[in-house]
């Protein structure tokens, strides 16, 4: 009777492929997040004086139970997804030999940077974010019962605003990065996909960047009002 299951499963998660399977899950079930919170966000653009995203609001907070575990859940998905991309990025840095030629270099230095900067960075705006538009302690006027209201009011502070693009943008360069390791990950790196695979990994981040920030833009250009 040697080593129990959970050490099994413990050795697993500290290999290379375990850890890149963790990446995988926790990534796919972050990406389908991001669509699925884009889709509800973008019915603040339904001319109905705001009725529609309020439905919306409204639904979620009747389940509190509900909303708050996958709440905590995406945020222990998030923590884990970040924790295991610095750990591999540690483990690639330290076997990388000196010879690499230039190209994957760049390629291995792009990924590092996505993982070690703009993963933490992200959690820390998810966090941010919770605090600003669910919690509504750092919201200069926040309504529980009105969603509309709270995006018109939050987005009409500018460094809010900015710093919600921003974080936007790092999101779609994360997402660029991660959804072309996920197909590596996956073995859909065939070199006659692979062109395909990198072309459709920047027009999904892009995409989805250009939803998100067009809420705060409509906000400060007087779109949304």
């Amino acid at each position: 009777m040697g080593c129990s299951t959970g050490c099994w499963v413990w050795s697993l998660l500290n290999s290379s492929i375990g850890k890149k399977t963790v990446m995988a899950i926790t990534g796919l079930a972050l990406f389908g997040f991001v669509v699925a919170h884009l889709v509800g966000n973008l019915q603040v653009f339904i001319p109905d004086d705001g009725k529609s995203i309020n439905a919306y609001g409204h639904l979620l907070k009747s389940k509190p139970a509900l909303i708050w575990t996958a709440r905590l859940t995406l945020l222990a998905l998030l923590f884990a997804h970040v924790i295991t991309a610095i750990r591999l990025s540690l483990e690639n840095n330290a076997a990388r030999p000196v010879g690499y030629q230039v190209k994957n270099w760049r390629e291995a230095s792009y990924a590092s940077r996505t993982m070690m900067i703009s993963g933490p960075l992200i959690f820390l705006y998810v966090v941010y974010h919770l605090l600003h538009f669910t919690v509504g302690v750092v919201h200069p006027k926040f309504d529980h019962e009105d969603v509309y209201r709270n995006v018109i009011l939050g987005f009409q502070s500018t460094p809010a605003a900015l710093v919600y693009i921003a974080a936007m943008l790092m999101l779609a360069t994360h997402l660029r990065h991660g959804l072309w390791s996920l197909c590596q990950t996956l073995g859909i790196n065939h070199p006659k996909y692979t062109p395909a695979l990198k072309a459709g990994s920047t027009v999904v981040a892009a995409a989805i960047a250009v939803g998100y920030i067009s809420i705060p833009v409509s906000v400060m250009i007087g779109i949304l009002k």
